[in-house]
């Protein structure tokens, strides 16, 4: 488990969708935002979760603040 997330290799678009997620918008909202998919918000949270070691999104988001 990282101890923040300044060492986890993340795509450009990975971090959009981060910065997002921290700010606490909702899937739907990431997606009218980026003008992408439901799905692909999901497919990019999965990852981010996976990558991070994260169990949740405010999991996720501690990590990304910290």
């Amino acid at each position: 488990l990282p101890e923040s997330l300044d060492s986890v290799d993340l795509s450009a678009r990975e971090r959009e969708v981060l910065r997002l997620v921290a700010s606490g918008a909702r899937n739907r909202a990431i997606a009218g935002q980026l003008a992408i998919s439901e799905n692909t918000v999901k497919f990019h949270v999965s990852n981010l979760l996976r990558k991070a070691g994260a169990a949740s999104r405010s999991e996720l988001v501690a990590l990304a603040t910290h």
